[in-house]
């Protein structure tokens, strides 16, 4: 299962089949409990975590003691790349936000493996590179936009990380809890309800329990991006 679970790891995809049966020999496997944190914010970092089961939220503190959310991942996706590289301390918190289950990959085993087989390092460029015109999107709508833009470009950001594509619709499957959109946002859980009702209302999304559906998400995006 776990050479299932690499072949739909970014930094992987290049790779053939009896090489990613090596890297699983090197992957220790890790459980994880609903609120458990896995790593903190400014701790050394010695090891690469891939999603094997479950989902994580990302966080940072603000010099305020406010929790801020930079993003939501899910099986497949990875994170701890960056001490990896540099041998420096953690940039930022993860946390379960369900039961789940890991891949760990140490440090010096990873390093390896890069040496092995470049075109690791190759995508591994081409994610952080996404990753950071992610962020530098993600600033500009804190920073930029009102209430109803930053709310519709968490929803964007959503989207891209864990929605699924049908047609012109996006359906988010598991949308965060209201506390934790507020932390993506900027903002607080009322104005997320109030900006969810206005979107709601004008039919630009559609929920259903805690599945969002945005129904002509070209459009939303040109709207709100």
């Amino acid at each position: 299962m776990e050479l299932q679970l690499l072949k739909k790891v970014p930094i992987f995809t290049a790779l053939k089949e009896n090489q990613l049966t090596h890297i699983v020999k090197y992957c220790i496997t890790k459980k994880y409990a609903k609120d458990q944190l896995i790593l903190v914010e400014e701790e050394a970092g010695k090891t690469l975590f891939i999603i094997y089961k479950g989902r994580v939220k990302v966080t940072r503190t603000s010099d305020d003691g406010r929790e801020v959310i930079l993003s939501i991942l899910e099986s497949g996706d990875f994170f701890g790349e960056m001490s990896i590289l540099d041998g420096k301390a953690r940039s930022a918190s993860v946390t379960a936000l369900e039961d789940s289950e890991l891949l760990l990959l140490r440090r010096g085993d990873f390093l390896q493996l890069l040496e092995d087989f470049p075109q690791i390092a190759i995508a591994l460029l081409k994610e952080l590179a996404s990753r950071l015109r992610k962020s530098d999107s993600q600033i500009k709508s804190l920073s930029l936009q009102d209430a109803l833009g930053r709310v519709s470009s968490t929803l964007i950001l959503l989207a891209e990380e864990i929605g699924k594509m049908k047609d012109e619709a996006v359906l988010i499957p598991k949308i965060p809890l209201q506390q934790d959109l507020a932390n993506m946002a900027g903002t607080s859980r009322e104005t997320i309800s109030r900006v969810f009702k206005s979107l709601e209302e004008d039919g630009y999304i559609v929920r259903q329990g805690r599945k969002l559906r945005i129904p002509n998400y070209e459009k939303f995006k040109m709207i709100f991006s």
